[in-house]
């Protein structure tokens, strides 16, 4: 046989072989992983996550943002695993993705705007809302795009999703410290991830079957004991890795909502949006109680807690069961906040976009329900408004921590210190409820 004949024949095949194991993009191939992690017997989850981390960082496997403990690692290979998921149909026929904002996702989430598909990004912690769309510019070049998909185009480029924003979210991407072939995930610790997807349960954002992906490398696929998993913990469908793509057969359910009794008050405090969810579901005559709530029981009798009955409305009156003893609550209510206005201590809070619809009857509810009771309300439905009066400024500041995001009867309700702390202009109203 020819000898030039087969040198060029097996130049094609060389060529023809680079070009399938070229990346589409970013750097070059990660070479097939041949180490892991082991794990000991009993292994808890914080184990785990340690293990997982010391091996990024002592293999050299580590990439910015540097160290990796107590992240959602970025590690050598993240954008060629992220690439991959190009490959899949469960991407290709989605149009309303939402992938986390952790380091190691931003391939997925460039792969997303250059597909144009609509892509959600979860707000930091959970502090300012649920999700911001990433709106790239018009006529974005693929630089741009590359710029939408960093955490710092997450800032410029984006606008808040709230409750109401009507999300259907087609596919999930999460980022994990380590997760089992059988789909069993271990985050960072913080459980944003999981509360993420129960809100999107709650809010039906997610479906039973929306699939979910997350993106490791290879040695942070572990064997993972399922007595760790708790029922709030979210499997995967998926993992991808520089090197596989695995598909989980995951069997295990995915959370079906928040489990409330789950969350603390901490929690409740730090991300504001929860507490409007916990409200809808209350008012939907679920079940809200907190993990901390029996405790709170204790200061049911606090002057707080008695000056629930004393918010002042403008409604009708009171039928006459019970009205003298209300009406001692709201002489002592009154009593107290003239003294307190007296000495220069009261502290108002503004409470604005109130849609048309909704009854004071319902803001006071949810004044209970985030324990912020002012002494004295002020409706004034007309100018779709209301001024709450506190004995000092912490406890109003207080209550503008607890009451910011709530969402009420279809509006995101607008929340601040009044500009002047003391409007004497304003007509206080101090009838029953």
């Amino acid at each position: 046989m020819d000898s030039h004949w087969l040198q060029q024949h097996s130049e094609t095949q060389k060529r023809g072989l680079r070009r399938k194991l070229r990346p589409r993009r970013g750097p070059p191939a990660a070479a097939p992983w041949r180490g892991g992690v082991r794990l000991r017997a009993g292994a808890s989850k914080w184990d785990v996550r340690e293990k997982v981390w010391d091996h990024l960082e002592a293999s050299g496997l580590a990439e910015f943002p540097r160290p990796v403990h107590r992240r959602i690692p970025n590690f050598k290979g993240s954008y060629q695993a992220c690439c991959s998921i190009k490959e899949l149909d469960v991407f290709n026929k989605a149009r309303e993705i939402k992938v986390d904002p952790d380091k190691p996702l931003e391939g997925v989430r460039l792969a997303a705007l250059q597909a144009r598909k609509t892509l959600l990004v979860p707000t930091p912690r959970l502090r300012t809302g649920l999700f911001n769309k990433i709106v790239p510019p018009s006529g974005a070049t693929k630089e741009i795009l590359r710029v939408c998909a960093t955490s710092q185009g997450i800032k410029e480029y984006s606008v808040p999703v709230g409750l109401d924003g009507k999300a259907r979210v087609d596919l999930v991407v999460v980022g994990s410290v380590a997760v089992s072939e059988k789909g069993w995930r271990i985050g960072k610790g913080e459980g944003y991830a999981d509360m993420e997807y129960a809100m999107m349960v709650s809010m039906g954002a997610v479906q039973e079957d929306t699939p979910v992906i997350t993106i490791v490398h290879d040695c942070q696929v572990v064997d993972i004991a399922e007595e760790l998993l708790d029922d709030h913990d979210l499997t995967v469908d998926y993992i991808l890795t520089p090197t596989r793509t695995i598909k989980t057969n995951c069997k295990r359910p995915k959370p079906q909502g928040i489990i409330w009794h789950k969350v603390s008050y901490e929690m409740l405090g730090k991300i504001p949006i929860l507490k409007s969810l916990r409200y809808r579901e209350k008012q939907a005559g679920k079940d809200v109680t907190l993990q901390d709530e029996h405790s709170d029981l204790a200061n049911a009798n606090t002057p707080a807690a008695l000056n629930e009955e004393v918010v002042a409305e403008n409604t009708r009156p009171q039928a006459a069961t019970g009205s003298a003893q209300i009406g001692q609550h709201c002489a002592e209510s009154d009593s107290l906040s003239h003294r307190l206005e007296g000495s220069g201590m009261i502290a108002t809070v503004y409470v604005g976009n109130i849609p048309p619809s909704l009854r004071v009857s319902e803001l006071k509810c949810a004044l209970r329900e985030f324990h912020a009771t002012p002494l004295r309300l002020n409706w004034q439905a007309a100018q779709h408004r209301a001024f709450l009066d506190y004995k000092d400024k912490a406890t109003a500041e207080s209550a503008v921590s607890s009451l910011k995001g709530l969402s009420l009867g279809g509006n995101t309700l607008r929340v601040e210190l009044a500009k002047n702390q003391r409007n004497k202009g304003q007509v206080e109203i101090n009838s029953q409820k």
